[in-house]
């Protein structure tokens, strides 16, 4: 069965928790994704920024993304998936858990990131179907 560490995109970022918002969509808009891992000063993974977070939750707020803290959008702990988990976990979990991306971890060290395409392409197609289904209801 396939691993999380053989369909992950390796190598990826972190938004440090002090960082700015502002710092964070500037990194996103460079890197041309949607999403990038908090990771605190203990280089621990913190939580997920999402640029709705950044629509929603700041600009939408009418908050200042120059002022507001990366970490401050960090919500409880992080859905994350073990680099040695199958499809088959990650599916489960993103579904569980209606996320469409997955830090991928290793001990306590973040590795990659899984996307819902990643899991889509290493999936038969009837379970790419049902994990479709599964993340767009709510």
């Amino acid at each position: 069965m396939t691993t999380a560490r053989e369909i992950m995109t390796e190598d990826a970022e972190c938004i440090g928790a002090e960082e700015t918002v502002l710092e964070a969509a500037k990194k996103m808009t460079r890197m041309g994704v949607g999403a990038l891992p908090i990771c605190g000063t203990d280089d621990r993974l913190k939580g997920m920024l999402t640029d709705r977070d950044i629509v929603v939750k700041v600009l939408g707020a009418g908050k200042d993304p120059a002022q507001v803290k990366a970490g401050e959008l960090a919500q409880g702990e992080a859905v994350t998936i073990g680099a040695d988990d199958d499809a088959q976990e990650i599916m489960r979990t993103m579904s569980e858990h209606k996320v469409r991306r997955l830090p991928v971890i290793d001990g306590h060290r973040l590795v990659g990131i899984v996307a819902q395409a990643d899991v889509a392409r290493a999936l038969p197609d009837p379970q790419v179907g049902d994990l479709l289904q599964a993340l767009s209801t709510d």
